[in-house]
């Protein structure tokens, strides 16, 4: 971002980049805005029940949603969960917003303020009745912390471990296993690894979305190695002559992304200001 003038449009990195900053904001009405949930929208914290989306970012969404095509929050997280520690039901200006949770097995819409899905892979219910033994047994059951996610995955976190990195690394390899024996695939992040059924990620639900909705240009945001996916996905688009940009919400845990990414911004404060900057120059 331009330092010297809060309300500048920010310069990405590269040429594709400052392609897809301009598609977005010569014509805004064909522009998808995809963002990621935690650490995007919404600080990380050791508690992801705890999460909440930053205090600026409905306003920011209301403000840019009505101006573009579509607004999807793709994220892990049930749709609904989503829904509620965003913040985004019945909120004016958001009727452009839906929320592709579980990795676009369900939508959330704010049209109709209702939740669609099909029915969960029953190797998720099997891997949660495992888990606890599975964790005594790797002797890294101590801060550790199992998510349910709405029978549609199930994650395991360290970040309340005493030595968070070393109980991560140390589960990895049982996790897989165990996600293995039940048709299911861990899917890796920051101190997090979540056991889900194969053949979505955010790549596939940006995508999917894209083409429902005949997007024109595409800016996706993420944080963390779930969204290099989505990152892969924008890519693609370029190849097809859809201009996108690739925000990186700013974390020294997740380099992979931050080196791919057009522009890199300071978290969720930075996120919401690049958001409500694009609002404001679109017309």
């Amino acid at each position: 971002m331009d330092s010297t003038d809060p309300h500048a449009t920010p310069t990405p990195a590269t040429q594709a980049g400052r392609e897809g900053l301009e598609a977005l904001l010569s014509r805004p009405g064909k522009a998808l805005i995809g963002l990621d949930f935690d650490g995007t929208l919404a600080p990380i914290v050791p508690d992801p029940e705890q999460a909440r989306a930053h205090p600026e970012a409905v306003p920011a969404l209301a403000a840019l949603a009505p101006k573009v095509a579509a607004v999807a929050v793709v994220t892990g997280r049930p749709a609904g969960v989503a829904v509620r520690h965003g913040g985004f039901a019945g909120v004016p200006g958001l009727e452009h917003l839906v929320v592709l949770g579980h990795y676009g097995a369900e939508r959330w819409d704010a049209v109709t303020g209702e939740v669609t899905a099909p029915a969960p892979h029953p190797g998720v219910a099997a891997v949660r009745a495992e888990l606890p033994g599975l964790l005594d047994r790797a002797g890294a059951w101590q801060g550790t912390w199992i998510e349910e996610k709405g029978g549609r995955a199930v994650a395991v976190h360290t970040r309340r471990a005493a030595d968070p990195q070393a109980a991560y690394e140390a589960l990895r390899e049982p996790l897989a296993g165990l996600a293995a024996r039940h048709g299911l695939v861990v899917e890796p992040g920051r101190l997090v690894l979540e056991l889900r059924p194969p053949g979505m990620d955010k790549g596939v639900a940006l995508s999917e979305y894209a083409r429902e909705i005949g997007a024109g240009s595409v800016l996706y945001a993420g944080d963390d190695l779930g969204d290099l996916a989505a990152f892969t996905a924008v890519d693609k688009l370029r190849s097809a002559g859809v201009p996108g940009l690739l925000v990186c919400s700013g974390s020294d845990e997740v380099t992979e992304l931050r080196d791919r990414a057009d522009l890199v911004v300071d978290g969720p404060p930075g996120l919401v200001h690049l958001l409500a900057t694009l609002a404001a120059h679109m017309h």
